[in-house]
């Protein structure tokens, strides 16, 4: 499957709807889901190339998801909230546990452009010779070559749920010439489905697809309008380093308050401003030790 370069005059509102035809099929053949999936990979070519969404910040928020979902293959009860605080509140030194370790990989995975050395990173415990060998080893059509890069991993190593399914993800993503992983798999996949071999995984790899699809849209949607109304309330901001401030909003799953490049309490204001301008959401429900995001 070859894509077209993408037409970048298409209408976003447009393209934020998957349309029905698509999702409405919930079985059939694997040549059926083939073509509903490439439908929806297709759509979320056009959707994550145009300059008005916000395409890092849904990387960011599909790995914490792609995270939760491997998490919960390994029978953990993190979730996204405990995820954020594994690794947003981790202090040098401290090792992020099984759960943090598992959202780290995810977050390093879509941080860089794919490549072996950037996949090593997320990925520090498998040699890089592996990774490629890994990476390549499906032939034929992007999903047929996930499903075989995800079926290599789990032959060899069960348990590696998480490793799995991002080398699969990024098996899609080269096929796909996409040049950063987009988190697909691992949320629309059932536990189940990583048993399964040949047909049958390319079958659930197809339905797993069409499922991320339609959150995606859904998710890119949300974070569009959120995105364009940060930059429109941006300019009332006062505050040195607001600027840089906002871009890390624009391309970050939740930010600590520690984390903006301002004095401690001239960065607490500006994240409860950006409250009050309904640019940004408090993300923990706490009254310290907060994250905050779109």
């Amino acid at each position: 499957m070859n894509f077209a370069q993408p037409d970048h005059s298409g209408d976003l509102d447009t393209l934020l709807r998957l349309p029905e035809w698509v999702t409405s099929t919930r079985s059939g053949t694997l040549e059926d889901m083939a073509f509903l999936s490439g439908a929806a990979l297709n759509h979320l070519h056009l959707l994550m190339a145009r300059d008005d969404v916000p395409v890092t910040l849904i990387r960011a928020r599909l790995a914490l998801r792609a995270a939760e979902a491997c998490v919960r293959f390994s029978g953990r009860p993190e979730r996204a909230g405990e995820l954020r605080d594994a690794v947003h509140f981790l202090r040098p030194g401290d090792l992020p546990g099984p759960a943090g370790a598992t959202c780290l990989a995810w977050r390093r995975a879509v941080e860089r452009p794919l490549s072996i050395k950037a996949l090593g990173r997320a990925l520090p415990t498998l040699e890089p010779g592996q990774i490629a060998t890994w990476l390549d080893a499906g032939k034929g059509a992007p999903v047929t070559r996930a499903a075989m890069a995800l079926e290599a991993v789990l032959r060899e190593t069960p348990r590696a749920e998480s490793p799995a399914l991002i080398l699969a993800d990024a098996a899609l993503a080269k096929a796909l010439g996409w040049d950063r992983i987009v988190p697909l798999l691992a949320a629309g996949i059932k536990r189940v489905d990583l048993r399964k071999q040949g047909e049958e995984l390319r079958l659930a790899c197809h339905r797993a697809l069409i499922a991320s699809g339609v959150e995606v849209v859904r998710l890119s949607a949300d974070l569009a309008r959120r995105a364009a109304h940060l930059k429109a309330v941006a300019p009332k901001l006062r505050a040195k380093g607001a600027g840089k401030a906002v871009q890390m909003f624009l391309t970050r799953d939740a930010v600590a308050p520690s984390a903006l490049p301002l004095p401690d309490r001239a960065a607490r204001r500006l994240c409860d401003r950006l409250v009050d301008l309904g640019a940004v959401r408090e993300l923990t429900g706490r009254d310290t030790f907060r994250l905050y995001g779109g």
